[in-house]
């Protein structure tokens, strides 16, 4: 199960993953819409659902199929919430993306998404590994 806390800063590892059989989890950094902020502070202001918004959306997500595309190996998420049911309509996925590593964290933010949840290219490997469909997903500012 995945958990994203948007309520921390983009630059701290705020994608925790819970091995609910074993215990352990893992936590990744992991990039928020730049609709959900707009002056790029490294803070989600604001969560939203709308198509269009390059928002990042809150919500219980169920991790889909891999696909390959413009951001190489990545999955499709599916929103079961009011507050993220356009995940689909959006295209929101788990991606790999240039702009979320440690370095760049290290300048007190990272880039922003279009309201994807991207990963660092590191990382991304492990996070699908360890998030395949049928797993869950909870995004919130928490």
């Amino acid at each position: 199960m995945g958990i994203v806390d948007f309520g921390q800063a983009s630059h701290v590892p705020r994608f925790h993953i819970l091995d609910l059989i074993s215990g352990r989890h893992f936590s990744h950094l992991v990039a928020h819409g730049r609709g959900s902020d707009p002056d790029h502070s490294g803070w989600v202001r604001r969560l939203s659902n709308a198509p269009g918004s390059a928002a990042s959306s809150g919500g219980a997500y169920l991790v889909g199929e891999d696909y390959y595309g413009r951001h190489g190996r990545s999955r499709r998420l599916i929103g079961l919430d009011p507050e993220n049911s356009n995940a689909e309509v959006r295209r929101i996925v788990i991606h790999a993306a240039g702009y979320v590593s440690p370095a760049i964290a290290r300048d007190g933010k990272l880039g922003r998404s279009e309201g994807c949840l991207a990963v660092a290219q590191a990382d991304i490997a492990q996070v699908l590994e360890r998030l395949g469909p049928g797993r869950m997903i909870y995004a919130a500012k928490l």
